[in-house]
């Protein structure tokens, strides 16, 4: 009995660790904000580090299909300017965000202008706390976010 009591136990504890292994990897709302204004900042401050630390080592980045396609934190990095960076500015302004922490699938709308200005959207996957997939949508346009949006209607 004593036997069977330890081994209930030990399964006990092994999966209670599991869960919180598991649980300790994932992020909340507020870290997945914590993570897009991490890499706004870094953009607009031109600081490609910054950006692309918060992107796992294997990750991908998109605008399907593939018309801009990088893997790999290395790849992303030299993407976002690398170490030499860009000779304009980039600015990245995001407008809405939503984070799911049960399958740890977000998004956010947003601008970003740096040759051109262009409103999108990015669907973002997050694995062991990184951004482990990213997938943007965007439309170039000069228009302000209000207007492209309709947010700033006033005949809603």
């Amino acid at each position: 009995m004593i036997k069977r009591t330890s081994c209930a136990t030990l399964l006990i504890l092994l999966g209670a660790c599991s869960c919180q292994e598991r649980n300790s990897q994932r992020i909340s709302s507020d870290e997945f904000t914590d993570i897009l204004t991490q890499i706004s900042t870094g953009w607009n401050e031109g600081n490609a580090r910054m950006a692309a630390d918060v992107f796992a080592g294997d990750a991908v980045y998109e605008e399907p299909p593939r018309k801009q396609y990088y893997r790999g934190q290395p790849a992303i990095f030299e993407f976002f300017g690398g170490e030499k960076g860009f000779d304009r500015p980039m600015k990245m302004t995001w407008h809405h965000v939503a984070f799911d922490e049960d399958t740890q699938i977000g998004f956010g709308e947003y601008t970003f202008a740096m040759n051109k200005q262009y409103h999108g959207i990015v669907i973002i996957m997050i694995k062991n706390k990184k951004i482990a997939r990213w997938r943007e949508y965007q439309y170039e346009s000069s228009l302000d976010w209000s207007v492209f949006s309709g947010e700033g209607d006033s005949a809603k």
